[in-house]
């Protein structure tokens, strides 16, 4: 039995890794989708202390209190960032990293010097909430901008996707060790969009 931790990106939730979750369960392994402080059902804890560090700090705790170990981390998007931060700060908990159309800092960097175009040009259509700057804002047809194409699960995906502190973006990245990146060619939201595939693939990487 493999241990998973599906670390979701920036205005998503744990929620996102639903239909993956239930796949790699079924396997016969254990499987976390924690939701970062700030988003999804822990929107209520967003302050403008929730960065990047923050953000790191919450699978860094997942793994020591739930005493894990060998653990596969997988990020998607932002969580990129999130797992490259915990691979260095929680090295001896964690087996394998795994990136899923996911941002891959090398040590300094901030997600905005990894995808700073794309940043930029959602940046404009954001707002700032209780000194807080958001970007990627709840808004009809959100879905499609992560490749969703599907009308339910664009529908469902839409109900759920929120907002992202901008200070998590930039803030750079402080790390020492290296890792392995791996993709499945798909929309950027493939774990929405192609769940099998990415079972299957994640299944393959547990065997590794």
């Amino acid at each position: 039995m493999a241990t998973f931790v599906l670390v979701h990106g920036g205005g998503h939730g744990g929620w996102c890794y639903r239909a993956v979750k239930r796949r790699l369960e079924a396997a016969g392994h254990e499987v976390f989708a924690p939701s970062l402080t700030g988003l999804a059902e822990r929107a209520r804890s967003l302050s403008a202390d929730v960065d990047l560090d923050f953000h790191i700090d919450d699978v860094v705790q997942l793994l020591r209190y739930w005493d894990l170990h060998d653990a596969i981390v997988v990020g998607h998007s932002y969580g990129g960032m999130v797992i490259t931060g915990v691979g260095d700060r929680a090295a001896a908990r964690v087996g394998k990293l795994v990136y899923l159309d996911a941002a891959n800092p090398r040590n300094g960097e901030s997600l905005v010097d990894v995808a700073g175009p794309v940043i930029e040009m959602t940046r404009p259509m954001g707002a700032v909430v209780d000194g807080v700057e958001l970007v990627l804002l709840p808004a009809p047809g959100a879905a499609a901008f992560y490749g969703i194409s599907d009308p339910a699960d664009a529908a469902w995906a839409d109900a759920r996707l929120t907002g992202h502190p901008w200070k998590c973006f930039a803030q750079k990245l402080q790390l020492t060790n290296e890792h392995r990146v791996w993709e499945i060619d798909t929309g950027h939201d493939l774990m929405i969009t192609e769940p099998e595939r990415v079972t299957a693939a994640l299944l393959e990487v547990a065997t590794d």
